[in-house]
Order: C-alpha cells, then sequence, then structure tokens
C-alpha cells in the first residue's frame, strides 16, 4: 500500500492524504490507521515522548482516498468539529463513474438511511415511515471531464451522511468505477474506489486564516487520464 503524506502541518492541525485502503482510526480488524501512522509521524519528526494528542475530525471510507483532517490539540478539536457541524468546512471530491450523467451538473436530494451495519446504505428519494432515521442529504455535481468511457464528476457535498456520494451518485445512476458494494460492474484494479477528497477549505480555528488543503488522487491509469482536468473549480450553483 502506498504511504499517507503530509500536506499540511502547523501547531494545530495536520493534513494527510490518505491512501485508498487504509482505515483513518482502529476498527474490529485491527488493521492499521491514518491515525496510528499520523502519531508515529509527529513521535518522531519532534522527539516527543509518550502519548500523542491526534484526533480524526471526521472520516474517509475504508475505500476512498484524500484529504483527511486531524487536531493536534485539544483546543482546535472542539472548534474543528464545530466549524464541521455548522457546515463551515467547503469539501470537494472528485469521482469516476461509467455512466455520463444526463444533467451534466445539478444537485441530488436524498435522505440517506444507514441501516445495517456492513451493508449499503440507502438513498431514498422522500422520507418514508418505513425508514425513520433516514437524515436528508444534499450534494452539488458537474461533469469535469470525460475520456476514454470515464467521466469525471466533481462533487460538493453540503452535507457529511454515511456513504453519501457512493449511495447518492449510485441511487442517480452513475456509480462511482470499483464501488461493487454500491452497484458498480468493474472489479477494484487497486486498493479503493475511484472517489478522492479533493480538498478542504475552512478557517484555521486558532489563526482564523483561511485554510485550504489539496491532495492528489492515487496513481492508476484512471486517475492518471483525468488528473490534469482536477484544478477545475467548477461553476457556482
Amino acid at each position: 500500500m502506498v504511504s499517507p503524506q503530509v500536506i499540511f502541518e502547523d501547531n494545530h492541525l495536520l493534513g494527510l492524504n490518505k491512501p485508498a485502503g487504509l482505515l483513518v482510526h482502529a476498527d474490529i480488524t485491527g488493521d492499521p490507521t491514518l491515525e496510528d501512522w499520523g502519531k508515529n509521524y509527529i513521535k518522531h519528526q519532534y522527539s516527543k515522548h509518550g502519548n500523542v494528542f491526534l484526533t480524526p475530525c471526521h472520516r474517509l471510507d475504508r475505500p476512498v482516498s484524500g484529504v483527511c483532517l486531524f487536531a493536534r490539540t485539544s483546543k482546535s478539536l472542539p472548534r474543528l468539529q464545530e466549524l464541521f457541524r455548522l457546515r463551515q468546512v467547503k469539501k470537494v471530491y472528485y469521482a469516476i463513474v461509467s455512466n455520463r450523467p444526463d444533467n451534466l451538473q445539478g444537485t441530488l436530494e436524498h435522505y440517506i438511511d444507514k441501516g445495517e451495519a456492513g451493508q449499503p446504505v440507502k438513498a431514498l428519494t422522500r422520507p418514508s415511515r418505513r425508514h425513520p432515521k433516514a437524515k436528508h442529504a444534499t450534494l452539488r455535481y458537474e461533469l469535469a471531464a470525460e475520456m476514454d468511457q470515464l467521466f469525471l464528476l466533481r462533487v460538493e457535498p453540503d452535507t457529511g451522511r454515511p456513504h453519501q456520494i457512493r449511495a447518492q451518485l449510485a441511487a442517480a445512476g452513475m456509480p462511482i468505477r470499483c464501488d461493487l458494494k454500491y452497484g458498480a460492474a468493474m472489479k477494484p484494479d487497486f486498493d479503493g474506489i475511484y472517489l478522492h477528497a479533493w480538498s478542504l477549505s475552512f478557517i484555521h480555528p486558532v489563526k482564523k486564516e483561511l485554510v485550504t488543503m489539496t491532495a492528489d488522487p492515487p496513481r492508476t491509469v484512471s486517475w492518471n487520464k483525468l488528473a490534469g482536468f482536477m484544478e477545475h473549480q467548477g461553476v457556482e450553483y
């Protein structure tokens, strides 16, 4: 597996580029995590003794790559969590799908029901009494590029529901390439799926300055074909 990369670092924050296939934090598998890697990095980089404070502020699914933000201090952690809760963090993802969208840009609105652990979440088109715990979810997308039957979507989720982008794109007839859990036909050709957290932008919780973190996508044939279009900043909705 490819090693994580440090993309931002100061006394309060650590931004890492998470490789696809790596857990963000521990689960029942006991597999290595990005959090462990970050703590070891800080311990060796700064000759820290004892426990290292480092806590993820959000989550990325195991097969998803890209920007992952950690708090390095107990002062910054609740402030960052509040920014995410208030939706004051701008998140941009890129996804490669195998079906061309009917509309080249648009907004998807669903109600996400997590259901049973380990099962695909459901993206419902309307509230349902059969799914009382389903939560409202929206995202905006646009077609950024297409090549060789690969379609690159720029995606901005407005909410942060579990598996939201994967489930919503699949429900709209655009399953993410290699995402077998959500209906993709092609088996994975690397450790993940073709969904990449490209950037996070927010006001620094301590310095009160704008911070933008950007992460390069994995080096696969499909990503390499379309990576040059990923700096496109999209349209205003």
